[in-house]
């Protein structure tokens, strides 16, 4: 069929001519009405959007010289989020000398993963980045 009889087909029902595949040999056309497609489409991303779970980072932050009881918090708060399926970021901050001694700010990490490996599986081991070491937690499935 010729595009100006397709056209004019398209304007006798008030539809739009659409290209589906252009590529193809002859090229494959649609009539719809254009505005409503795209009205249609816009409404199921919409939707799709809705349905997904946006995954929770919580962040938590330490010092080297933290002590056993704040430490003990926060792996209760871990444990919370955890359950509550966020992922959670522990932060041990670094400042003026204490970054001599990074390796008590990897044992601190060791033993919160530990505390919690019930609950989250480390998904992220300890790094450093920049004057803080973060290691990343998430809950398991």
């Amino acid at each position: 069929m010729t595009i100006e009889k397709a056209l004019a087909i398209a304007e006798e029902k008030d539809l739009d001519l659409v290209e589906v595949a252009p590529n193809a040999k002859p090229p494959v056309c649609r009539l719809m009405d254009y505005g409503k497609y795209l009205y249609e489409k816009q409404k199921r991303e919409r939707e799709s959007r809705k349905a997904q779970k946006q995954i929770e980072i919580k962040e938590l932050r330490l010092r080297p010289k933290t002590d056993d009881h704040d430490v003990n918090v926060v792996i209760s708060k871990i444990r919370k989020f955890a359950k509550d399926g966020a992922k959670t970021r522990i932060r041990v901050r670094f400042r003026g000398r204490e970054i001599v001694h990074f390796d008590v700010a990897s044992d601190l990490l060791k033993r919160v993963a530990e505390e919690v490996a019930d609950v989250t599986e480390v998904e992220q081991r300890p790094t450093m980045d920049g004057r803080s070491m973060i290691m990343l937690l998430a809950p398991k499935t």
